[in-house]
């Protein structure tokens, strides 16, 4: 099995005033949208933040980009997809699902909502009692399956930028009592945090993508016999760089990053795929 993953996209509306802006938007998300779609995947996987508000124009426009090559395409809700609509009014303009599973004979995919519904100032994440549920008994039947999860936000204390305030899950929600209840081999993706971030912690590896217009790439992820293998990919179009520089300057509710990128041993992991009842 092979995943495309990508990191917080913010496609966001423009003012048609402000020279330059639309079109460098529309050529950034074009070009980097069809280097994402080109790549032959069994799943295209957003990690959340897909959008920069969640309007019903950004939603419209960037799942036109999306539609252009037929692809199946999972969006995970991240905080900045329901600042202006409620929940219910996103999935519906998407046809997609708040929380969900794919269960195969080789591997089990979890897709989380961590985002909170139209409160902007807090960018935390946040999990409801029903979903804990779902998700704990989800990690116990996965049994010695491989289990990978794909959340907006990262469990606290995990990944780089993962301990600031409201950089991650919120701490009261007990996602290692959850789990450290998996057998075998783990693994968690996230955004949000906006640098690429590689992390091992109990048995879990922790991979975390930064924002595309930061740092224009995604991850591959290949799922075999014997192990999951994680690389990352850059655009080669070097115009992007210039596009996303008119962006920064421009966009409300997103600050560059220059040190998206990370460190080398944040690029690549392999993971062995552990049977069940060896030691972690």
């Amino acid at each position: 099995m092979r995943l495309m993953l990508m990191g917080d996209l913010h496609y966001h509306d423009v003012d048609p005033a402000v020279p330059g802006w639309a079109e460098a938007r529309d050529a950034f998300y074009e070009k980097l949208l069809g280097y994402f779609l080109e790549t032959d995947a069994d799943l295209h996987i957003s990690l959340g933040d897909l959008t920069n508000s969640g309007s019903e124009s950004e939603l419209r426009d960037v799942y036109a980009l999306l539609r252009r090559k037929e692809r199946t395409f999972v969006h995970v809700l991240g905080n900045h997809d329901l600042y202006v609509q409620p929940r219910a009014d996103v999935l519906r303009l998407t046809g997609g699902r708040r929380y969900h599973a794919i269960e195969t004979d080789e591997a089990v995919l979890l897709f989380l909502d961590t985002a909170r519904e139209m409160e902007p100032e807090n960018l935390g994440g946040w999990i409801d009692e029903e979903q804990l549920q779902w998700f704990e008994e989800k990690v116990r039947t996965s049994a010695s399956r491989p289990l990978l999860v794909f959340a907006h936000h990262p469990v606290h204390r995990t990944t780089a930028r993962s301990e600031a305030d409201k950089g991650s899950i919120h701490p009261d929600i007990e996602m290692w009592r959850i789990l450290r209840q998996k057998q075998g081999s783990g693994v968690y993706f996230n955004g949000h945090t906006h640098v690429d971030s590689i992390v091992r912690q109990q048995g879990w590896t922790f991979v975390q993508l930064s924002a595309c217009l930061d740092q224009p790439g995604f991850r591959i992820v290949d799922i075999g016999d014997r192990e999951i293998r994680i690389r990352a990919v850059d655009c080669p179009d070097a115009d992007l760089f210039g596009r996303a520089q008119v962006l920064h300057r421009h966009m409300p509710r997103f600050r560059h990053n220059p040190d998206a990128r990370g460190q080398e041993a944040d690029r690549e992991a392999t993971v062995p795929l552990m049977a069940a009842g060896l030691p972690r």
